[in-house]
């Protein structure tokens, strides 16, 4: 590591810890077999890992990315699967069972968690709790003990993308926000995943200043981090 690196490695994490009351927000996009998440199948997941430089300001960093295979005796909407293109059965589909799938994705997030020295990871999607539930109901299924993320606050880009361009769809909003927005890629959770990353890092951006205007006029740094609500 350089030395300026290492000059501004601390910096940063600690940016990242108090600009969000010590969660670590983690962009998520999962495809579905349906719309219930209690019976229908979990097929991709996507999750974006965000940075902050030694200024504040926001950017996307790693995406990790799986297949899933659907759990035994899962619900498969034909109309889902038309809208995101997945064969679940496809011989070439790299598909992992959904504890092995959970477990790549929570890995390098818990990683991320202790080095930006936060305390738990918040979930940043697009309709979050949509997100929120189907990833909830996974763990549930596959007795996973402890998830890194908090199990009911979320970020929500379509709230928060109402609120900066009075937009709520992601397409829209993408468009709104000057981006482009490739119809053939979405509803991927790669593409999406990242594209909401993009979203949201740019609205957190965009109100660094007063942000920035809070800390100084004396608003807490960083509470007790004891709690768990956000």
């Amino acid at each position: 590591m350089s030395t300026e690196a290492a000059d501004t490695a601390p910096v940063a994490t600690t940016a990242m810890a108090r600009r969000f009351r010590g969660f670590l927000p983690v962009v998520i996009d999962l495809e579905t077999g349906g719309f219930n998440c209690r019976t229908d199948a979990l097929l991709e997941m996507a999750a974006v890992l965000l940075e902050m430089d030694a200024d504040g300001r926001l950017r996307r960093g790693e995406t990790i990315h799986c297949h899933v295979q659907p759990f035994e005796g899962a619900n498969l909407e034909p109309a889902a699967l038309q809208v995101t293109g997945i064969d679940p059965w496809h011989p070439l589909r790299p598909a992992m069972p959904e504890r092995d799938a959970l477990a790549y994705l929570f890995k390098p997030i818990r990683d991320a968690v202790k080095a930006a020295d936060c305390k738990r990871a918040i979930l940043v999607a697009h309709n979050a709790h949509f997100d929120l539930g189907f990833l909830n109901e996974a763990i549930a299924r596959t007795g996973i003990k402890r998830s890194p993320f908090h199990p009911f606050s979320v970020l929500d880009t379509a709230t928060l993308c109402g609120v900066a361009w009075g937009q709520t769809v992601l397409a829209q909003a993408a468009t709104a926000a000057g981006m482009a927005w490739d119809s053939a890629s979405a509803h991927s959770a790669l593409y999406d995943a990242e594209l909401t990353a993009d979203l949201f890092c740019d609205i957190v951006n965009r109100f660094k200043p007063l942000y920035d205007s809070a800390i100084l006029s004396g608003s807490p740094a960083l509470p007790d981090q004891k709690g768990t609500t956000p």
